[in-house]
């Protein structure tokens, strides 16, 4: 089929293309998208575009959480096999993504910072990782950096994390202020429930209940709209809120 008299594997190659800028990607996507617009676009929209959509990070909780409960342990081991058997940068983002799943942020830490060392040293999600490895590890200076270094260098990639993300890290450094700042900003430009969420069980940690209660309230309203399928998705933020109100 065409369009004007292009090829319409050619418009969703463009359409990629605009979405590799916008989100910061590495440019080396543009190059295989422009070359191979078929297939760039088929690995592209699987490997980059569908998890970065609200319809696949819902799906994709759903499939793991049926996965992690018939074997917990199977993308941790698949991923560390095919670094062995491999070990290229693609493999060793994977595994350190199954390294932060499996709760070992040490290691994934390490790991991501290895990937920043070569070829992709500029690729976003990468950067988010490794910032986000580093906060589980409670090293908030570190996850701090790569923040900021992402607002700089690829401000359109997953702001809303970035922001929440940097507002928690602000907070595990002993930065109240800064902390506070960020919360609010992010609340003010996204206002999505895991920010609202967040941001209330850290005011009622540093004994803002004003803050935290007026949030709360808000929160609940949102959830007594939810179905079962909601609530399953969320269930580690609900059980997070419960603990922090009890």
């Amino acid at each position: 089929m065409q369009f004007f008299g292009i090829g319409i594997h050619v418009l969703i190659a463009l359409f990629f293309a605009v979405h590799v800028v916008r989100s910061g990607q590495n440019i080396y996507w543009l190059i295989i998208l422009f070359m191979f617009p078929l297939l760039g676009s088929l690995v592209y929209g699987l490997a980059i575009y569908l998890p970065s959509t609200r319809i696949q990070h819902g799906a994709k909780r759903v499939l793991s959480a049926a996965g992690n409960i018939l074997d917990p342990n199977r993308e941790l081991r698949e991923a560390r096999e095919a670094f062995d058997y491999t070990p290229n940068a693609q493999n060793q983002m994977r595994l350190a993504a199954a390294l932060l799943a499996a709760d070992q942020p040490s290691d994934a830490a390490s790991n991501y910072e290895a990937c920043l060392q070569g070829p992709f040293a500029a690729d976003p999600t990468i950067r988010l990782g490794a910032a986000q490895a580093n906060f589980a590890c409670q090293r908030y200076d570190a996850c701090i950096a790569h923040l900021q270094n992402l607002r700089e260098r690829a401000p359109n990639n997953s702001p809303e994390v970035v922001s929440v993300l940097m507002a928690r890290a602000l907070a595990g450094a002993g930065q109240v202020t800064e902390a506070r700042a960020e919360f609010e900003f992010a609340l003010q430009k996204f206002g999505n429930f895991d920010t609202r969420a967040e941001f209330a069980i850290w005011a009622i940690s540093v004994g803002d209940k004003e803050t935290a209660y007026r949030l709360k309230t808000e929160l609940d309203q949102t959830i007594a709209r939810w179905n079962r399928h909601n609530r399953d998705l969320n269930a580690a933020m609900l059980n997070r809120l419960s603990k922090a109100f009890s």
